[in-house]
């Protein structure tokens, strides 16, 4: 007798012990959820987040103790006048709404100086710079006292507009936007995922059940991800990715597990109890839904050799509730269908007692005939839909083939143009107050658009040396016309110990142009190895906004074709020990790279020229977001492993069985093809939702994901993966062994039926040759 698999044990166990299962389900979800709770979350400090160069500035300026501040500008003007041309000042006014903003920032302890006011070059806006204590990646918790003292000031001065922006109000508005957006599209996505799940099922039971183990998934996970806090920090981009992907993939393994329960109690006629029909299922969805789950987790682990604290946050949620979203499927599940499979069969013996007809869950596959429409594989047949969809492969598989691959390979044509970027404030939302007033900052400061910071460490000894070097740089920039040329005298600071100074340039360059990139080129290589990089025993470094994005953009780089090697690899291995067989794992790793470069080119296409603009909402960057490629990759190539082994699966079963190669493909697409491109576009739903949200990178990420999915199961489920599959035939399984053993029992049977397998259906069918 075959041993059991572990899957197939646990679901039993829980077949036969439901309540157990249920309750220790839940105990597991309120241990997690209580154990998170209790050790709190550990947030990512500025100290994670430094990358390259500028990471080494800002560790020697926080070294030196001068760390990088964040300055808020409260704007004042008429408020009189047009938005963009304001009445002159009332100069008494404008003094007295100067001095009541002085003293009320001076009273908060979150500031460390107020400057004196700076008026625009035509005198109607008067900028007050405020200086938080603490660092630049500190500073949101820092802006909402001054944005409330703000506030007041202009409320006591209603004949002014007074208003505040900097980097910390602009950060703290782009986070609040983006809770606000994730709420918007998880409002949309619940709904989508309701009607996808009646459709599927036509029962409101059957819809509670994936949603009730999504959500509890979700809450254990969110509790587990406080604890691994503890060694990977936070950024505040876990939990999102853990509420999105859990609900995805939660409510994806739930369907694939219950479409199988259903066809196995379809087939069975109510000749097998509710215990013996969730180990069936268990034997064949549960592990692939085990082997599914594996491989995204795989997949996902890349991240974490990307080296970046937010890739490290975004794996550790992904990796933590798929892993519990299997667990779920392969446990509780099964307890929970064997309880509303009593329950349905109880229903059912009271209507048959009462002389009432028995609908079971099989009654929509019956035939005209009263027979159940099945293939060769025992399979439910392809409906209209799915059979002129699948037409063009069955019928001409290598002209569908060559036609479906150039299709994609025109669509991944712009991705090699691809220009990548590190997004800016510049292409933030209007709806945020402090852009509005950040644009009226770029108007009548234009100087402000940009600040480079360079950071010198030397002996004390050197500390006069330094200083003259550093004004010689300052001169040498304020001479270049890519910075800007105010009349003033150095911007200096050095610390207490004498052997750390810092100097600061500004530049009028929108932060994602190229002139702010040439800019931070120009000190970096000439006026800083002209001047004070000549000393010796000084080490320097440059830091600022470009200079985070210069450098985060090329360590993605830098890590980009280690991971994605890392992933071709792992796609490999991991088809290779799922179906034992090289050429499918040759065929996963072509696929997933041609649906992957099909969405990259789509989002060239969309977002890195200006033609969308208006349509979808942004500001273009002329480029794409840095971290998107390496994020699509990694949760594409997960995701679709996720489709590949369940469509796979379904057809190495049909073919274990003896079924021809050619119909056990079309026979497990179709079978699969409803609850596949189900789970797809709830998907698609989930990912979609992110293009009406405000932040461009969210745009980007949803637009490219929602379009990979979406091709993925579209053209590479329906029409390149089964046309490949029929020009393969048998070589489809090499070097496995085990599917021309199958073939060679069917036909050996097929030749000398025994009398005991000829009673039987299945054996008349052998013998007769069909």
């Amino acid at each position: 007798m075959r041993k059991r698999s572990a899957t197939v044990r646990v679901a039993r166990w829980s077949a036969l012990h439901p309540w157990r299962a249920v309750v220790g389900w839940l105990v597991f979800v309120a241990l997690c959820l209580g154990g998170g709770i209790a050790a709190g979350m550990n947030s990512a400090t500025s100290e994670d987040f430094r990358v390259g160069e500028a990471g080494r500035a800002e560790a020697l300026a926080a070294e030196g103790g001068i760390p990088l501040r964040s300055t808020e500008h409260i704007l004042i003007r008429a408020a009189s006048g047009s938005w963009d041309k304001p009445e002159p000042l009332d100069r008494a006014a404008a003094d007295a709404a100067v001095k009541d903003i002085t003293d009320r920032m001076r009273a908060l302890p979150e500031v460390a100086s107020v400057k004196a006011p700076v008026p625009s070059t035509d005198g109607r806006v008067l900028r007050v710079p405020v200086e938080l204590t603490g660092s630049e990646q500190d500073d949101q918790d820092r802006v909402p006292p001054l944005q409330a003292q703000t506030e007041k000031a202009a409320e006591a001065h209603p004949d002014l507009r007074i208003e505040e922006t900097g980097d910390a109000s602009v950060s703290k508005g782009v986070d609040g936007q983006r809770d606000k957006d994730l709420k918007f599209s998880e409002a949309i996505t619940l709904p989508i995922t309701l009607i996808t799940l009646a459709v599927v099922f036509g029962s409101v039971v059957m819809v509670g059940v994936p949603l009730l183990l999504a959500i509890t998934s979700i809450m254990a996970t969110m509790g587990l991800a406080m604890v691994a806090s503890h060694l990977l920090p936070d950024t505040g981009v876990g939990m999102s990715m853990i509420l999105l992907i859990g609900m995805a993939v939660g409510v994806d393994y739930t369907l694939f597990y219950l479409k199988r329960e259903r066809e196995e109690r379809a087939r069975a006629g109510g000749r097998l109890t509710s215990e013996a029909l969730v180990e069936a299922a268990a034997a064949t969805a549960g592990r692939a839904i085990v082997v599914s789950g594996l491989a995204v987790i795989v997949s996902t682990t890349a991240l974490f050799l990307a080296r970046d604290v937010i890739f490290d946050s975004l794996a550790t949620g992904t990796i933590l509730v798929v892993a519990v979203a299997v667990v779920s499927s392969v446990t509780v599940l099964p307890a929970l269908l064997v309880k509303l499979g009593r329950r349905t069969e109880r229903r059912a013996a009271k209507r048959s007692a009462r002389g009432k007809p028995v609908r079971s869950y099989g009654e929509k596959e019956l035939g005209s005939n009263g027979e159940k429409e099945r293939g060769s594989s025992g399979e439910k047949k392809p409906g209209r839909a799915w059979n002129a969809l699948l037409a063009p492969a069955r019928k001409h598989p290598a002209l569908t083939l060559c036609l479906s691959v150039l299709a994609m390979l025109g669509l991944a044509l712009p991705a090699l143009d691809m220009n990548l970027k590190n997004p800016a404030r510049d292409s933030f939302s209007r709806e945020i107050p402090a852009m509005r007033g950040y644009d009226t900052l770029l108007e009548t400061f234009p100087e402000q658009r940009l600040r480079h910071l360079v950071v010198v460490q030397a002996e004390a000894s050197r500390a006069a040396d330094v200083r003259a070097a550093l004004g010689e740089l300052d001169r040498r920039a304020q001479a270049d016309p890519l910075f800007s040329h105010p009349s003033r005298t150095p911007l200096l600071r050095t610390s207490e110990d004498r052997r750390t100074t810092t100097l600061e340039l500004n530049a009028p360059h929108p932060t994602y142009s190229k002139n702010a990139e040439d800019s931070l080129d120009r000190i970096r290589h000439d006026h800083l190895p002209a001047t004070v990089g000549g000393l010796p025993g000084v080490e320097t470094a440059v830091t600022g906004e470009v200079a985070r994005g210069v450098d985060y953009v090329g360590h993605q780089n830098e890590k980009l074709p280690l991971v994605l090697g890392f992933l071709l690899l792992m796609t490999f291995v991991m088809m290779v020990f799922a179906f034992r067989s090289v050429v499918l794992g040759l065929l996963g790793v072509v696929l997933n790279l041609l649906s992957a470069a099909s969405a990259l080119g789509v989002l060239v296409l969309v977002f890195q020229g200006e033609w969308a603009e208006d349509l979808l909402s942004f500001i273009s960057l002329d480029g794409i977001s840095s971290r998107v490629p390496l994020f699509l990759f990694v949760i594409l190539f997960g995701l679709s492993m996720d489709y590949q082994v369940f469509v796979v699966s379904r057809i190495r079963e049909a073919a274990l069985n003896g079924v021809p190669t050619r119909q056990a493909v079309i026979d497990g697409i179709t079978s699969s093809a409803k609850v596949v491109t189900s789970a797809a576009l709830v998907m698609v739903t989930v990912f979609a939702s992110f293009v009406m949200l405000h932040i461009l990178e969210m745009k980007q990420m949803g637009l490219v994901l929602a379009v990979a999915v979406l091709l993925d199961a579209f053209v590479i489920r329906v029409m390149i993966l089964p046309a490949a599959l029929l020009l393969l035939g048998r070589a489809t399984w090499w070097p496995s062994g085990a599917i021309r053993r199958a073939e060679a029992r069917v036909a050996e049977a097929r030749r000398t039926p025994s009398p005991e397998r000829a009673a039987r259906p299945e054996g008349r069918r052998i013998a007769q040759g069909r």
